[in-house]
């Protein structure tokens, strides 16, 4: 008698830890060769706001912490992600990669750990400015993260696209609500055991299962969402974000380059308020000055 595979099920990834998603619905995608991949959570209207609901508990002290230690804790990630890497290989085998190309993708992954980790400590002295201005004043502009960033991952990039949505958003200290690639989910959810073990705080990243066009309403009009980054959109769900998103102003960035083989820190400045501060210079310099 032929053996029954026993078919994993992938949960989600909520403030640190795995819940199974709250409408008990799953959704089982096929890799090569017809192979189903595993039984996979269908995430619902109340799994993202509980989603949303860890980010922003989880914003304020990662948005502190010393940049230096994001960079500590993104490049941990890289090993954890080198270590592992046999495992995603393999995955995005299942899901339709060749081998090469499933290498390949594995090592441009954890290089983008080792690039962002290494922009998390040096984007405010790159890109803040003292500015000019003619009164006694210090005038300078520094970035300060938004805060709950909504994220579509990439559609067709399982692991490298979606680490090249994610970091920048990350190394410039937000936390974000991620929805993974619906046909091939699998490495969301092994990255989610990475980052569970890993020393990011839980509830900076959230990972997601499910359909796009189900929580694409849901994600965009949210009130305590700051930002939604988004890839392979079609023009439909562009137009549909863009006027949900003025609910409450939330900044709209829809990545046309594919973060899969994009590394710039411009990303991260996209998610990214700009403080400007007025500082009043010392009587006795300004009169020493002439002003």
């Amino acid at each position: 008698m032929k053996r029954i595979e026993v078919l994993k099920t992938y949960k989600l990834y909520i403030g640190g830890k795995f819940p199974r998603t709250e409408s008990g619905r799953y959704y089982t995608p096929e890799g090569r060769g017809g192979k189903a991949l595993g039984n996979i959570c269908q995430g619902s209207r109340k799994d993202f706001r509980n989603a949303v609901v860890a980010a922003r508990a989880a914003a304020g002290g990662w948005g502190k912490r010393d940049p230096f230690n994001r960079s500590q804790i993104l490049y941990r990630i890289a090993e954890m992600l080198e270590g592992r890497a046999a495992q995603f290989e393999d995955e995005l085998k299942q899901q339709g990669s060749t081998t090469a190309a499933a290498r390949k993708e594995v090592q441009v992954a954890v290089d983008q750990c080792i690039y962002y980790a290494g922009w998390c400590d040096k984007y405010q002295q790159t890109f803040s400015s003292v500015n000019p201005v003619a009164s006694a004043h210090f005038n300078f502009s520094v970035y300060q993260p938004m805060g709950v960033v909504a994220v579509f991952a990439p559609e067709k990039s399982a692991l490298a696209g979606l680490l090249g949505t994610i970091l920048p958003i990350i190394a410039g200290g937000n936390a974000c609500v991620v929805l993974a690639s619906e046909s091939k989910p699998l490495c969301a959810i092994t990255l989610a055991e990475v980052l569970a073990t890993s020393d990011l705080t839980g509830g900076v990243i959230n990972i997601l299962t499910g359909n796009r066009d189900e929580l694409l309403d849901n994600v965009s009009t949210h009130m305590d969402v700051n930002a939604v980054v988004a890839s392979d959109l079609t023009d439909a769900h562009k137009a549909t974000i863009k006027a949900n998103a003025t609910h409450n102003l939330k900044r709209v960035i829809i990545r046309k380059e594919d973060p899969a083989k994009s590394e710039s820190p411009y990303p991260i400045l996209a998610t990214q308020e700009i403080k400007t501060t007025w500082h009043p210079i010392e009587s006795s310099i300004a009169a020493g000055s002439g002003y």
